[in-house]
């Protein structure tokens, strides 16, 4: 931002806000920098039915959500669905496309069959488990978006939990934009997306948190411009079953869990759409292969891997040689 922008913010009459409220099984935050006069109730309405509505398309937690009744369809008819939803599943299928099937939406029944999902929670499967690869999604999937519609191939589960959170920071974004709002700093859990700067002129700082399970700490912060953050790791949700601990993120090519050295990793990207997709898929690729394609596309990425009882990181990008 610049200085004459700052001074302003500094100088003029306003209001620093903050909101908060429930959503897809956790929390979103809003705060937001406005003039004094501005009717903040009218914007705090606009972020809640954003975040709702997101909810009500695309949780398979709902049994009423777009999401749900798409999953339930019997393939070869179209489904009609919502412009978002639409939105998100073309988004998915690229990002499914260029990581090599790393990001793969089409893994509801595996995320269900190890227990992590909603018909799967009370019954994890063992180790033994047969695995297989799961499809690639543009064979499962025909997404009609000026249609407004969606056609299965196959029978498949979605789950959107590695892109929806992100998508929903992004409505939130886009409330704050249509109202004309030049400072804000939005979130759904760990995923962020921020633009201009806080009242004082200083940037938004985000906590990078560090990968422990039995705590939640920072392991660094950075200051965040017009730009989105997305981690995905290992820490939050996982089980032991047969004496080892699995991920709740799948691994499309193998149709396994996660069981890997890398904890997290972390995107900063323009949307938080795309932070949230190629965190997931990055962690999947690990971190070479993940390295090379953040590289290719120009992504910046946070590795941290587990060595022995400590961390590395290694990044790309605003992250490289962190």
């Amino acid at each position: 931002m610049s200085r004459t922008s700052i001074e302003w913010l500094r100088g003029a009459r306003l209001k620093d806000c903050r909101t908060s409220g429930a959503t897809m099984g956790t929390r979103y935050t809003a705060r937001f920098v406005v003039p004094e006069e501005t009717d903040v109730q009218a914007i705090v309405a606009g972020l809640e039915a954003a975040v709702t509505a997101v909810d009500a398309q695309m949780s398979n937690w709902k049994a009423d959500s777009d999401l749900s009744r798409l999953n339930r369809a019997a393939p070869d008819g179209w489904v009609p669905v919502s412009v978002n939803l639409a939105s998100v599943l073309v988004r998915a299928a690229e990002v499914g496309r260029e990581t090599g099937n790393a990001f793969n939406i089409g893994v509801g029944a595996l995320v269900d069959a190890w227990g992590f999902g909603p018909a799967g929670r009370d019954c994890p499967r063992v180790m033994s488990t047969g695995f297989r690869a799961c499809r690639p999604l543009d064979e499962l999937l025909e997404v009609d978006l000026p249609g407004r519609r969606v056609r299965k191939h196959a029978c498949v589960a979605l789950d959107l939990c590695g892109i929806a959170k992100g998508f929903g920071v992004d409505e939130l974004a886009r409330v704050l934009d249509r109202h004309g709002i030049g400072s804000w700093l939005v979130g759904i859990d760990g995923e962020m997306r921020s633009r201009g700067c806080k009242p004082d002129g200083s940037p938004w700082a985000i906590a990078l948190e560090a990968p422990a399970d039995d705590r939640r700490t920072a392991m660094g912060v950075i200051e965040l411009g017009d730009a989105a953050i997305a981690t995905s790791g290992d820490y939050r949700h996982w089980s032991v079953i047969d004496g080892e601990r699995v991920s709740h993120t799948m691994d499309p090519r193998t149709g396994a869990p996660l069981r890997g050295a890398v904890a997290s990793v972390t995107v900063i990207a323009p949307t938080c759409t795309d932070a949230d997709a190629y965190a997931t898929a990055l962690m999947v690729l690990g971190v070479e292969a993940g390295r090379d394609h953040a590289r290719r596309r120009g992504l910046d990425a946070l590795f941290v891997t587990r060595e022995g009882n400590g961390l590395r990181t290694v990044g790309t990008g605003f992250f490289d040689g962190a």
